[in-house]
C-alpha cells in the first residue's frame, strides 16, 4: 500500500472503481435503465433481490426518497442482509438448490415484470437458479455482479454457470475477487470492501436513467419524495394510489 492514510486510500480505490463503472458500463447502464422504463410503460412491476450484503444495494432502491416508487424488494427469510441468527446461515442458504424456485413460486412476480438480481460473485446456486427460473417465466433479468469471479472461481451451481450467463443485461461492478481494496504489511488479510458503494451507485445510475427515459417519452416517472420535506407525504400518497397495483411493500 502506498503513502496516504488508510481512509485516503480507500476513498481513492472507491472513486477509481466508480470512475471505471461510469466509463466502462455506460452502455449497460443505459440498456438496464431502458429495460426498466419499458417495463414500467408496459404495465410491468419492478423487483430487486440480493442475498446477504448484496441485499443492502437492493434495499437501497426500495421505498426511497428520490427513487422509483415501483421498485419492490423480493425477500426470502434468512437472506435479507445479516439479520438472521447465526449470520453465517445466510451464506449456507445461498448454496441450497431449489430455494430460488420456492421464492419465485411464492412471490408476486409474473411474466412482463423485471427483476434486478444482485450477487457479487454470481457463483452460488441461489442467484443462478433465480435468473434461470425468472427468465423461464417471462421475467426480464438485470444482473449486477463482478464478472471477474467467473474467470477466477468455480461455479457452485450444477450447470457450472454464473449469474452473468442468464441475464438480459449484465452490470459489471469491477470488484476484485475477495472484495477488499487495501493491504498493509501489519495486517495479515486484505480489508476495506467497496462492493456496496459501487453496486449502490450502479443501481442509482440505472434508476436515474429509467426516470429520465420515461420523462423523455412524455410519462411522469413515479418518483417518491422525502417524508421529511413539506408536502412529501401528500405527494407520496398520490403516487401510492395511482400505482397501488404495482407496489407491494404497502400490503
Amino acid at each position: 500500500m502506498s503513502d496516504g492514510t488508510p481512509a485516503d486510500l480507500f476513498f481513492d480505490a472507491a472513486i477509481g472503481l466508480l470512475q471505471r463503472v461510469r466509463d466502462e458500463e455506460a452502455e449497460a447502464i443505459a440498456a438496464a435503465g431502458t429495460l426498466l422504463a419499458d417495463t414500467v410503460a408496459s404495465g410491468g412491476r419492478l423487483f430487486a433481490f440480493g442475498a446477504g450484503h448484496s441485499s443492502l444495494a437492493a434495499q437501497d432502491v426500495v421505498y426511497r426518497a428520490g427513487g422509483l416508487a415501483l421498485m419492490n424488494l423480493l425477500a426470502a427469510p434468512g437472506l435479507v442482509g445479516v439479520d438472521v441468527m447465526p449470520a453465517t446461515l445466510g451464506s449456507r442458504l445461498e448454496r441450497v438448490d431449489g430455494l430460488a424456485t420456492a421464492v419465485l413460486d411464492t412471490s408476486p412476480l409474473r411474466a412482463g415484470d423485471a427483476l434486478v438480481i444482485i450477487s457479487l460473485s454470481g457463483r452460488n446456486a441461489l442467484p443462478v437458479e433465480m435468473a434461470v427460473e425468472a427468465r423461464r417465466r417471462g421475467i426480464k433479468v438485470i444482473g449486477v455482479t463482478s464478472v471477474a469471479y467467473a474467470t477466477e472461481t468455480t461455479s457452485r451451481h450444477s450447470s457450472g454457470t454464473y449469474l452473468k450467463d442468464h441475464c438480459d443485461v449484465v452490470l459489471d461492478s469491477k470488484i476484485a475477487v475477495g472484495d477488499a481494496e487495501l493491504t498493509l504489511d501489519t495486517i495479515p488479510a486484505p480489508f476495506a470492501p467497496a462492493s456496496t458503494v459501487v453496486t449502490s451507485a450502479l443501481l442509482q445510475a440505472v434508476l436515474a436513467t429509467t426516470a429520465a427515459t420515461l420523462a423523455d417519452r412524455g410519462t411522469e416517472p413515479p418518483l417518491l419524495r422525502s417524508g421529511n420535506v413539506d408536502g412529501g407525504h401528500a405527494w407520496n400518497a398520490r403516487v401510492f394510489e395511482e400505482y397501488r397495483d404495482r407496489i407491494f411493500y404497502q400490503h
